[in-house]
């Protein structure tokens, strides 16, 4: 089919039906007076208050409140909160101030006056400063990290301030780190010394050994989706310990810890309904003390997330010397959005 030809000039429209140029057709107005007006009432507007965030938690066996009053600044880049705590006769003690965002922290305890200020950033795509100075004290730390090339390896260099010596060296690689210091003996000779942890997978378990000052601790952890065994021991001390938990359901939980030296051991049995109710029961024989503990809304968790935005714990001891002096426990921590 052979497609029509575009209209010729005859076929264009007149030109007594086309307005005069001088007069042209009304048109609708634009819309940039619409964002100007509103330019103009926001010239006289307010900003919205931040919102408050208001957490409290009690605890009887203080019988000591904490409270603390936070808000986000600037679109959330910087956050301000304070915090207190008061006994039940209303006494309020250690006030405290902080004020955090991405590269700069600063607390201020006003009972001692005494601020700690803390700020890290990036220098370029591979280095990273960090600083720390208490202020009263007159005593901070200063650090470098240099990221190398491979991801994993790093170097950093730390010194506290005022400088006293050669600055901490530590070199970090995938499998753990190694650090090299100088330290002080007998306030006439100094020394290096070395320390470190490292990682490595032997058979079905992960093998961890660390190192400090002439002590080295080895630790070894197998574990499966029902089973999990850790032996640990420290050298020269040869003392040994080992951990065994058992899953015997999603639900179900059994923890034990025994040290051979001092033949002290502890268990836990843990079970849990759901995300947000939690029971625990477990004896000491260290303090020879059983206890038993109820939590409602998530035990590692914020009070953000629990029901009501409110956790509680319930938890009873009861020493094994004397079942009279038996007690019973709470704690309490709710939040409040304003």
């Amino acid at each position: 089919m052979v497609e029509p030809s575009p209209p010729s000039p005859s076929l264009q429209i007149p030109n007594h039906m086309v307005p005069p140029p001088l007069d042209p057709p009304p048109q609708p107005s634009p819309s940039p007076p619409q964002p100007q007006q509103q330019r103009t009432s926001s010239l006289f507007s307010f900003p919205s208050r931040p919102a408050l965030r208001v957490t409290s938690e009690f605890d009887s066996d203080s019988s000591i409140f904490l409270h603390k009053i936070s808000c986000k600044l600037f679109d959330s880049l910087a956050k301000l909160k304070v915090s207190f705590q008061n006994d039940n006769k209303g006494q309020i003690f250690e006030p405290q101030l902080a004020f955090t965002s991405k590269h700069l922290s600063l607390h201020y305890d006003l009972e001692e006056q005494n601020a700690f200020v803390k700020s890290s950033f990036d220098v370029g795509p591979k280095l990273h400063f960090r600083a720390a100075h208490d202020v009263k004290a007159q005593q901070g730390e200063v650090g470098v990290v240099a990221n190398l090339g491979d991801p994993g390896y790093a170097l950093e260099l730390s010194s506290p301030v005022p400088y006293v010596g050669y600055p901490k060296a530590t070199f970090k690689f995938p499998l753990g780190e190694v650090s090299l210091v100088e330290r002080e003996e007998e306030e006439v000779k100094k020394t290096l010394s070395i320390s470190g942890i490292a990682k490595g997978q032997i058979l079905n378990g992960i093998c961890t050994a660390q190192y400090e000052e002439e002590d080295l601790k080895l630790r070894y952890c197998y574990k499966d989706e029902a089973l999990s065994f850790i032996p640990t021991i420290s050298l020269p001390s040869n003392a040994l310990s080992f951990a065994l938990k058992r899953q015997f359901s999603p639900s179900d939980k059994l923890s034990y810890w025994y040290n051979f030296d001092s033949n002290y051991w502890s268990a836990v049995y843990k079970h849990t309904y759901g995300k947000d109710f939690k029971f625990k029961a477990g004896y000491d024989s260290e303090v020879r003390l059983g206890w038993a503990s109820l939590w409602v809304g998530d035990e590692g968790g914020k009070a953000r997330t629990a029901p009501m935005k409110m956790k509680v714990q319930f938890m009873l001891q009861v020493p094994q010397d004397d079942i009279k002096s038996s007690a019973l426990m709470f704690r309490v921590k709710k939040r409040w959005d304003v």
